[in-house]
């Protein structure tokens, strides 16, 4: 027979043996839940290192690029194209010319020389900074009268974070030049402050080397942040820097800030000329 007591301390310990199994149960659980939590953020960061390494995740600019900028770029949806502003290109066709080195000097460094480019958009009056370039107006003046820039297109064009027009290769894709590079000139140009290139400077490009340039130039529509490497070698006019925000007003085409024109940009005729 089992006393009143004996039965009450019986049920004691099978309320708390229940108790210690929900108990133990409930920890299992978690344990299995928390694996399962972790296994999913695992995979997460993995993922997120994974996008960062192979380039999804940028933060900055290129360029041109010119590595140009620090300022991150949101991806972006391309919206609806603007009206074409300009005008359709005249008719003729890029010459295919290339030269193994850079011309002989022949220009009065002493004498103003100009450069005009009478684009689909309107013409740019360019003044030369010819004393202070010497080897890229040469260069330009050579290339003018060769007729190399006559009927390129301009191939890009920013609109975040630097606000440039980049121009002068014959391919159209960034990647053409003459055949030859000059050396960086003017770097310390008394307009490059704070590391600022001025609206209405025109400047050249390179592949971010020292001594690269060749033919392609941008001209500065809109004050933009850019180290001291790029050569500046012109100041374009008020009617010029108009035609420029005309362009930049249609935008680019990636809708991103950095993209070919909207614009129909094509160099009918360029022209150098001394004063």
């Amino acid at each position: 027979m089992v006393s009143q007591e004996q039965r009450r301390r019986q049920l004691a310990r099978e309320k708390f043996l229940r108790q210690q199994q929900r108990r133990t149960s409930a920890r299992r659980k978690a344990r299995v839940r928390n694996s399962v939590i972790a296994s999913v953020l695992g995979v997460v960061v993995i993922g997120s290192v994974a996008l960062y390494t192979t380039g999804v995740l940028k933060n900055g600019d290129d360029d041109k690029k010119t590595n140009a900028s620090a300022d991150v770029t949101p991806s972006a949806t391309p919206s609806k194209k603007a009206p074409d502003p300009c005008a359709k290109p005249a008719a003729g066709s890029i010459g295919k010319l290339q030269w193994k080195k850079e011309p002989a000097m022949t220009i009065d460094t002493s004498a103003k020389y100009t450069m005009k480019l009478a684009t689909t958009c309107g013409d740019i009056g360019i003044a030369l900074k010819t004393s202070a370039a010497p080897h890229t107006v040469n260069s330009f003046d050579f290339l003018a009268g060769k007729g190399f820039f006559d009927h390129t297109k301009c191939h890009r064009l920013t609109t975040n974070g630097i606000y440039v027009l980049q121009c002068g290769d014959p391919t159209g894709q960034g990647s053409g030049g003459p055949g030859y590079t000059i050396p960086d000139e003017n770097l310390k140009d008394a307009s490059l402050k704070g590391n600022k290139y001025p609206a209405g400077t025109v400047a050249m490009a390179n592949t971010g080397q020292k001594h690269t340039g060749g033919s392609q130039f941008f001209l500065v529509y809109k004050d933009s942040p850019l180290p001291p490497s790029y050569t500046p070698f012109g100041t374009i006019d008020a009617a010029g820097l108009k035609v420029l925000d005309k362009i930049a007003a249609a935008g680019e085409n990636t809708a991103a800030g950095d993209g070919a024109p909207n614009a129909t940009v094509v160099i009918n005729k360029a022209t150098v000329t001394k004063s």
